[in-house]
């Protein structure tokens, strides 16, 4: 067994990094926990120092860093290279790498192989995938081999084409049967919370009621347990972009033309570099 040299058990069980273990102990404290996205080592590190409890490497880094229109073509590459920069910035948080489209949902084998890169490679603590009972099984494996698992239903943006759109679930009987089905099969696989995205409060409610592990909402109401943003909107990176569920604390596209413009301004004038600023 591994033990590393002149350090007890008892030390290292009081270190403040954050576990699975807390997480889902968090529920039965009724404490309501904090997740954000992360996908840089700075981001992570600010975000780390107040205190969030969670920080996915979400696959919507497709879209907010790269700039594309969904986040279905993003590679496990990519996801890895940013996951293992957010976990060297958190030092307190608990880390999950967000697996991308068709790393998972082909085969369990490839599930595992992929999976156990985001420990192995990246560091993470865990992975989240998408998907409700259909994916109980792969969840399952994942979990029996030391993969902690995070579940993610309701609006799930890799289904997009499925779905039609952006749209809220659980309106429809049939949908709100499929979730609440799902919510159930994703703990008994295993998983230790599940995001739900998108979903009527009134069912959100439903569901975190009847789970024992944490609900992280985002777009689900105040019900749930916790809840979860996309850092670049409540920092107001993209202005194009509004959602009714998010709030947005600044505007940091607004700074950042205004700290180019006074930049320009500054070295078309002459006025910078000044001496002080000349070696």
């Amino acid at each position: 067994m591994y033990r590393p040299a002149g350090r007890s058990w008892s030390s290292m069980a009081k270190q403040s990094k954050l576990t699975i273990r807390d997480i889902r102990k968090k529920k039965a404290d009724g404490e309501k926990q904090v997740w954000l996205t992360a996908y840089d080592f700075f981001t992570a590190k600010n975000l780390d120092a107040v205190g969030v409890d969670g920080l996915l490497v979400g696959d919507s880094l497709n879209m907010v860093v790269y700039g594309r229109p969904s986040t279905l073509s993003l590679t496990l590459e990519q996801s890895l290279y940013h996951t293992e920069a957010v976990v060297r910035g958190a030092k307190h948080a608990v880390v999950i790498g967000d697996m991308p489209f068709l790393t998972y949902q082909q085969s369990i084998s490839e599930a595992v192989a992929n999976a156990g890169k985001y420990l192995k490679e990246a560091g993470a603590q865990g992975v989240k995938l998408e998907g409700g009972m259909e994916m109980a099984a792969t969840i399952k494996r994942l979990v029996e081999v030391g993969i902690p698992v995070m579940g993610h239903i309701g609006l799930t943006p890799q289904s997009i084409h499925k779905f039609g759109g952006y749209r809220v679930q659980g309106k429809e009987d049939v949908s709100k049967k499929y979730l609440l089905e799902s919510a159930s099969a994703v703990e008994e696989a295993g998983c230790f919370a599940v995001v739900l995205e998108a979903i009527k409060p009134d069912l959100a409610s439903e569901i975190t009621a009847h789970l024992s592990i944490p609900t992280i909402g985002i777009g689900a109401g105040p019900s749930v347990d916790g809840q979860i943003m996309v850092i670049n909107d409540i920092i107001g990176l993209d202005e194009e972009f509004k959602a009714k569920f998010v709030r947005r604390y600044f505007n940091l596209a607004a700074k950042i033309r205004e700290v180019g413009e006074g930049f320009i301004s500054d070295v078309r004038s002459g006025d910078y570099p000044s001496k002080d600023e000349t070696y």
